[in-house]
């Protein structure tokens, strides 16, 4: 049985090889090779140690020393300008309006003719009360004559002292009416005048209430408005201070550092174009708003500005100081705090607590936290971690320049500062 078996295998090998040289020779190639290239892969996977994974690249952030300069700060304040005074016209005397001598909304000037009421009732009342000055006169003159007669009659003893007296009573009853007739003439004489009502203020006039043909009425409570007139040149900016700020204000000026110069820019403008003077600080403040109110009176030839109109304005807030700046950027909001991210001489990030100051362009007056040695992350700031390395590059901090576009209005307590002028 053996033997078979052997036999049998032989025959089978031998015909398994003759098979595998009958194949194609890309086919004896693939057959032969594959398993060598297995075993040589498995062999490479068994033998190679596993290589470590790369380190990340230190980033590479923008480090400036903070700029040190010459600041001058401003409290700002957003506030309305109003008339600096304002007058309802009304007539003076009752009567028909026959004349309108202006066009509504022109600048007039005090003592220009606005309205002219019918002024003949007035002209034939004055008449009569000058009639009644001669009447009285006469009458006057009468009782100086009779008292004059008996005086001498008193002498020869003709009349008795009683008639003398009576007569000297006549005369100051004479005198009396001669000057009550002749206050009733300047009473008519000032309706008269009073028919033509004229501006009692230079400044721009509303439009007209009343046109020509109407009645109007005199009178303190009940008189007919006629028109307004607002003086504008100069006009005034009012304003609400913080009691913070007023505190402030008030120890500064007793120590004599704070001014009363205000500068002001209206909403559409870039520049503080307008300058006044502060000059009245109302007697209390509010129990509802904790704000006092203060004004600032500003030249106006051009009548440009007018009541309504909303403006910014700065006060000076102690003149020039030394501070240091860096970019608005570069600062970081940790929960309750402003943080700054500075770079040691190991290039090891750490975080610094600043106490900030206003804005001046686009940089920030930091008020303590930061010394000129420090090297201050201005740009990549996302990229660098405290206590982490980095590669730092060295740049410096430029003034800003002047805003090309307004600023958003701010809100009465914020603060402000310039570059002071070298």
């Amino acid at each position: 049985m053996n033997m078979i078996s052997k036999v049998t295998s032989d025959g089978e090998a031998q015909r398994v090889r003759l098979n595998f040289a009958r194949r194609p020779l890309w086919q004896r190639a693939a057959i032969v090779g594959t398993p060598l290239v297995a075993l040589a892969a498995a062999v490479t996977l068994w033998s190679s140690d596993p290589s470590p994974a790369a380190a990340p690249p230190v980033p590479t952030v923008t480090v400036a020393a903070p700029l040190q300069s010459e600041v001058n700060l401003w409290d700002d304040y957003v506030g309305r300008f109003e008339a600096s005074r304002s007058v309802e016209v009304r007539p003076r005397v009752s009567g028909q309006i026959v004349g309108v001598h202006f066009r509504d909304g022109q600048i007039v000037q005090k003592g220009q003719l606005l309205f002219t009421v019918d002024p003949r009732p007035f002209t034939a009342a004055l008449a009569e009360a000058r009639a009644g000055v001669a009447t009285a006169r006469s009458e006057l003159a009468l009782a100086e004559t009779n008292l004059g007669r008996a005086r001498r009659l008193l002498e020869a003893n003709a009349v008795s002292q009683a008639n003398v007296d009576q007569l000297t009573a006549q005369v100051q009853t004479a005198r009396a009416a001669l000057a009550a007739a002749q206050a009733r003439v300047q009473q008519r004489s000032l309706d008269v005048e009073f028919t033509q009502i004229r501006a009692p203020i230079s400044g721009r006039i509303s439009d007209r209430k009343i046109d020509a043909g109407n009645l109007v009425a005199s009178g303190v409570d009940g008189g007919t408005l006629l028109t307004t007139i607002n003086a504008l040149d100069p006009i005034y900016f009012t304003f609400d201070v913080p009691e913070s700020l007023y505190l402030k204000d008030s120890r500064q000026r007793s120590a004599g550092e704070q001014g009363d110069i205000a500068q002001i820019r209206l909403q559409d403008e870039a520049t503080y174009s307008r300058t006044g003077r502060l000059d009245f600080t109302d007697n209390g403040i509010s129990q509802n708003s904790g704000t006092i109110r203060a004004r600032a009176v500003v030249p106006n030839p051009d009548y440009f500005l007018t009541p309504g109109m909303f403006g910014n304005m700065r006060l000076a807030d102690g003149g020039t100081t030394a501070a240091l700046l860096v970019p608005d950027a570069a600062i970081r909001t940790d929960q309750a705090r402003k943080i700054v991210l500075v770079v040691g001489r190991d290039d090891t990030v750490a975080a610094k607590p600043v106490e900030t100051g206003p804005l001046v362009g686009d940089l920030r007056v930091i008020r303590s936290g930061l010394s000129l040695a420090d090297r201050v992350v201005v740009q990549g700031v996302q990229f660098a971690m405290p206590g982490a390395k980095v590669k730092p590059r060295v740049t410096k901090v430029h003034p800003a320049a002047a805003p090309s576009a307004p600023a958003q209005s701010q809100s009465p307590s914020a603060s402000q500062a310039t570059l002071a002028a070298r």
